[in-house]
């Protein structure tokens, strides 16, 4: 294959929008990157919106699914969707690229090892740790892991978010070591004034409150009771402060509850899901510190998002998310306590010449464009076909 022939490149999903999570954001930023140097297909299951309609610069191809009950996910069925198999068959990929190891993975791999193509994997979650903590079952977890891990091995190369996540799935059973492909964002930094003034006004800052925020899925997994946690011991203590959550899910009814009980209803705001990305990066800006003690996450897009706008995270120590944060140089650790997290937050924000070096080092060391990122993707690419080519 010529270097100026453009390829065709496969992205392979289990979820997408109209439902959001990072591994969505993650392929959509690919995918609108990579259509600078290829074409782009991405495979993922339909909506359950019957009025969604796809409006992306790249191509979108839906496979049939079925709900899985109780949850807002749904479960990809492609191998019973003769119509996407034949998109499939017909779509002439140069590489495969999966973001998951279940229906649409496997299709993936199905279609590469039949037409004789490289096929990567990108390695986005704790397997494990999700399934325990939805099965509660060592043993359920661990067989989960035999069948995800016989998926995966199944790849030319697998990338993991950052080396913890290497680690760990070295740890599951990889055959070879993942490679790293850190993750970016599309926010730029933020300087409109106004606009957080506007802000401030909103949700009723004074001068001398320090402005927290968490940005995600409001979901228990990610730590959220901690935080409201730590929060009241900051109320207890006489902190000025504001929090806001930004995003939606199926905790947010018990996250009220909890900070009505707690008497933290003038201190807490939620500003729901906010899509229009520029408008997200003015959050980012306006707030001091980003709050994110998951220990659920492999590599967070928000906390880059975080560091665009030169806002640095407190994460919980020994947190795969963190791996890419030294403590006091670009972000803060804490120990898994919330009078402990409660007490950093104070002494971070006292510091507050540490607290200026950590927020500028942050934008240094974590801010990466998706630009940047996909020219290493693209160049990784390029060298999996050349190498399949050559055999």
């Amino acid at each position: 294959m010529t270097e100026d022939k453009k390829i065709t490149i496969g992205l392979f999903i289990d979820v997408f929008y109209p439902m959001v999570d990072g591994v969505v954001v993650v392929v959509d930023n690919y995918a609108k990157q990579l259509m600078q140097h290829a074409h782009v297909i991405v495979f993922a299951p339909g909506s359950r919106d019957r009025k969604y309609v796809d409006h992306f610069p790249y191509q979108v191809v839906r496979s049939k699914y079925i709900k899985v009950p109780f949850t807002d996910y749904d479960l990809s069925i492609p191998f019973f969707d003769f119509k996407f198999k034949k998109v499939l068959k017909n779509s002439k990929l140069d590489i495969v690229h999966i973001h998951s190891p279940f229906g649409l993975g496997r299709a993936g791999i199905a279609y590469a090892k039949e037409n004789n193509v490289p096929v990567v994997a990108t390695l986005h979650s704790q397997y494990k740790k999700d399934f325990y903590t939805r099965t509660k079952s060592e043993i359920l977890s661990e067989i989960a892991i035999k069948e995800i891990m016989h998926t995966f091995n199944k790849c030319d190369e697998c990338w993991a978010v950052n080396h913890k996540v290497a680690q760990i799935f070295a740890e599951y059973g990889a055959t070879q070591i993942p490679k790293v492909q850190l993750n970016a964002t599309d926010l730029m930094p933020f300087s409109d004034e106004s606009k957080i003034e506007t802000l401030k006004k909103k949700y009723q800052i004074s001068a001398n409150d320090k402005i927290f925020l968490y940005v995600g899925r409001l979901d228990a997994l990610k730590n959220l009771d901690f935080t409201i946690q730590s929060l009241y011991r900051l109320k207890l203590k006489g902190y000025q402060f504001k929090m806001i959550f930004v995003g939606s899910g199926p905790h947010e009814n018990e996250m009220k509850h909890m900070i009505k009980k707690y008497g933290l209803v003038d201190y807490v705001h939620f500003a729901g899901k906010i899509m229009d990305r520029v408008e997200l990066a003015s959050y980012y800006k306006l707030a001091h510190l980003f709050l994110f003690p998951s220990l659920y996450d492999s590599s967070s897009l928000v906390q880059i998002e975080a560091s665009s706008q030169k806002t640095p995270t407190l994460f919980l120590k020994g947190a795969a998310t963190a791996d890419t944060v030294a403590e006091n140089v670009n972000g803060f650790l804490s120990e898994n306590d919330p009078q402990l997290y409660a007490q950093k937050i104070m002494e971070i924000m006292k510091d507050t010449k540490l607290y200026h070096k950590v927020a500028q080092q942050a934008f240094k060391d974590l801010y990466v464009t998706w630009e940047q990122a996909t020219k290493e993707v693209y160049a990784k690419y390029r060298m999996l076909i050349n190498h399949k080519n050559q055999k």
